[in-house]
């Protein structure tokens, strides 16, 4: 076990274009988010192993001693088989969680157990250490926070045991994992994501992972070639919704209407596809053309998801808004609510974005100016973190304030 401290941090995500023609076969494009999760592991020889999350307001400390009594050769090993119902049975009843638990504070103590059962009992014993886990991401709004989490801790734990080795060198602020160990963290994420969420698409975890923009079609999984990296707004509409309803009422209307909404969804999929080539354009040379391209991209597809069920009042709203400012907008991820992003053009003159922004909040909406194609996971030095605005990972702290 190595005793340095580690500072991990992992990208949360936006569906760019395909949400529920993905479920239908069809191509979806997912990006990370610059709005980032970050993690500290603390190793000490206490006979502790802790756990906090400020964001949520969880604090566990477990002994070391009572762990190892476990029979933890019933854990998995990262392969996508692993993780059974009676694991998560198991781990459960370690936390002294009831059958039925179901709240992200309790899954998310699930998953930090699992991944620290799992990873670790190639040990010769369980390491004390303190893990602190915080982020800028909202929770429960569609954009990867539990995958965010889950990587942070698989590549946490994975260092901290050596099953990979720390990238970072000496005098630099940040650096990233070879291929081969990104594999690895993605593994052990995914199974994370599978304590909290049961049977997720692997694709907010893999997004998470390497970072930058992924293509999603039936189960496969690729990374696009050097994508620019985008400015957006992120808009929090804060209206709730479901996904799984959202999902079966587009389904539904596919089964009344075939002839109509097959076609609705096959557009969606050219949506994506000429998203992906204009984005692979750009990674050499961006220039406005592309922008406006882009733009027209985005309105296309909010009238196609409209056309589908999944818009809401709060999303024309939103649309509205930044229609009056000149910028285009479009729901990202389930719909219904939830939220939204607009696309910021290089060229947009400052007080015309400060604008939109006063628009959105007067409208009840947080709203976050960030952007898209961050890098993935990334093990930190601390001074540069401390140096760069983020809060201290001690921060007894809610998610940033939006703009």
């Amino acid at each position: 076990m190595s005793s340095e401290v580690l500072l991990v941090s992992a990208p949360g995500k936006v569906i760019l274009h395909g949400e529920h023609a993905v479920v239908h076969g069809k191509v979806a494009l997912a990006v990370a988010l610059n709005l980032r999760t970050f993690l500290r592991l603390q190793p000490h020889s206490n006979g502790k192993v802790g756990l906090n999350l400020p964001n949520i307001g969880v604090r566990r400390v477990w002994d070391v001693a009572s762990l190892q009594l476990l029979d933890t050769s019933l854990l998995g090993h990262g392969d996508g088989a692993a993780l059974t119902p009676e694991h998560v049975e198991k781990l459960k009843e370690v936390a002294g969680f009831p059958e039925d638990c179901v709240d992200p504070e309790r899954l998310s103590v699930l998953a930090f157990l699992y991944l620290y059962l799992s990873i670790c009992q190639g040990q010769r014993s369980l390491p004390s250490l303190d893990i602190t886990v915080w982020s800028e991401l909202p929770t429960g709004a569609g954009l990867g926070s539990s995958a965010a989490y889950s990587v942070c801790l698989a590549a946490a734990l994975l260092t901290a045991c050596k099953e990979i080795p720390n990238p970072l060198k000496d005098g630099e602020a940040a650096s990233r994992w070879t291929e081969e160990n990104l594999e690895l963290i993605n593994k052990w994420a995914f199974q994370g994501e599978r304590v909290i969420h049961g049977n997720p698409s692997g694709v907010d975890n893999a997004v998470s992972t390497w970072g930058g923009a992924l293509r999603y079609q039936q189960g496969k999984i690729s990374s696009l070639k050097r994508p620019p990296a985008l400015k957006i707004l992120l808009i929090n509409t804060k209206v709730p919704r479901s996904t799984k309803a959202l999902v079966a009422n587009v389904r539904s209307r596919l089964l009344k209407f075939p002839e109509i909404v097959a076609p609705l969804l096959t557009s969606i999929d050219a949506i994506s596809l000429e998203c992906e080539r204009v984005l692979g354009e750009m990674a050499a040379a961006p220039t406005p053309e592309h922008y406006l391209v882009l733009e027209e991209l985005i309105d296309m597809n909010q009238h196609h998801l409209n056309a589908l069920g999944v818009g809401h009042a709060s999303l024309d709203q939103l649309c509205r808004v930044t229609t009056a400012h000149g910028l285009h907008s479009k729901l990202t991820g389930a719909g219904g609510g939830g939220c939204g992003i607009t696309l910021l053009r290089p060229d947009l003159a400052r007080p015309e974005v400060e604008a939109a922004k006063r628009a959105l909040r007067d409208c009840g909406f947080d709203c976050w100016e960030t952007s898209i194609g961050a890098p993935g996971v990334s093990v930190l030095k601390l001074a540069s973190v401390l140096a760069s605005g983020c809060p201290a990972p001690d921060a007894d702290r809610r998610p940033p304030a939006p703009l």
